[in-house]
């Protein structure tokens, strides 16, 4: 009876990406592959710089290379096949890679979600309590709770994907996205999934509103510190400092909730794909964009790292 089973059970599944017209396919195909060019290139420029220009030498900075390094990861884990979907239209992946993947995204995801809030509490502390700031975010604690985060991420899928090992896929094969996320694995699933669903709600709730809650809080004590400033010029300053986060914060958050935290019923996966491409392909992207066009420190250490290779001229 056990071999009966082995030879039933499913082990390749078959994605089928975006069912749109041929014609449509190559045009996304062209605006994915710019799109991934730039966002390497973009968040790579950030780790060099702040890895060799000594004016991003403090926390900010630091855990915004981290950022960086987790965007890549979670772009490269999943454009270069979504690429390769649209070309060939559809692709086989087995039980175990599909599983990978899905453990590789749920990484990049936590670590971003954690790494977000501790980059709102470092705004925090730097706007609200200045005196103590650089005695706390010293060197030390940023190095060791930068690999906490990292820890965490690589640990904290490790129980969804034991589980979802363990299930038996022995009808349709066929996975309606164009990478392996959970609902998608789980609806294809024979087995009871109820303890995946369980454990990833759990998970998606600790790990997606706890940080959150972080950030609101933080955010709420910067903004009530900011009102208590004097000058409107001041004020305008000290905000500054902080908006590019927070403008990243409500993209990649508000598309998380509503993906993982929300309950799913009543939304497609077409609508699913959608939303999944705003912290998948546009989030990191724009998130080089938002934090080198609004910050002046980081445009004044690309400007002197051009000017030292002599790629502009120094009056530029």
């Amino acid at each position: 009876m056990k071999s009966n089973e082995t030879d039933l059970s499913v082990r390749e599944f078959m994605m089928t990406g975006f069912e749109i017209p041929r014609s449509f396919k190559t045009f996304l195909f062209v605006v994915f592959l710019i799109t991934y060019v730039f966002t390497i290139s973009g968040n790579l420029l950030i780790i060099a710089l702040v890895f060799t220009c000594q004016q991003l030498s403090n926390p900010m900075y630091f855990f915004l290379s981290n950022l960086a390094a987790c965007e890549i990861l979670l772009t490269t884990n999943i454009i270069p096949n979504m690429l390769y979907i649209l070309i060939v239209d559809q692709s086989a992946i087995s039980v175990s890679k599909c599983l990978v993947q899905f453990y590789f995204f749920g990484t990049a995801a936590t670590t971003e979600c954690i790494l977000l809030a501790v980059m709102a509490y470092d705004r925090y502390l730097a706007i609200c309590r200045p005196l103590h700031y650089t005695s706390i975010m010293d060197h030390r604690f940023c190095v060791c709770i930068s690999l906490c985060i990292w820890l965490v991420g690589f640990m904290a899928t490790i129980g969804t994907i034991i589980l979802m090992g363990r299930l038996q896929f022995c009808d349709s094969a066929i996975i309606n996205h164009y990478f392996c996320d959970r609902e998608p694995i789980l609806s294809l699933s024979c087995s009871d999934v109820t303890d995946v669903k369980v454990v990833s709600l759990v998970f998606s709730f600790f790990i997606t509103l706890w940080p959150f809650i972080a950030i609101i809080w933080s955010y709420g004590k910067i903004i009530l510190t900011i009102v208590r400033m004097t000058t409107s010029n001041e004020r305008h300053k000290t905000f500054s400092t902080c908006s590019s986060h927070l403008i990243v914060v409500g993209m990649y958050y508000g598309t998380l909730i509503v993906m993982y935290v929300v309950p799913s019923s009543g939304q497609s996966f077409n609508v699913n794909k959608l939303l999944s491409l705003l912290y998948i392909v546009v989030t990191p992207l724009l998130n080089p964009v938002i934090y080198s066009l609004r910050n002046l420190e980081l445009r004044n250490a690309l400007k002197n790292v051009l000017q030292r290779y002599q790629l502009i001229k120094p009056n530029f």
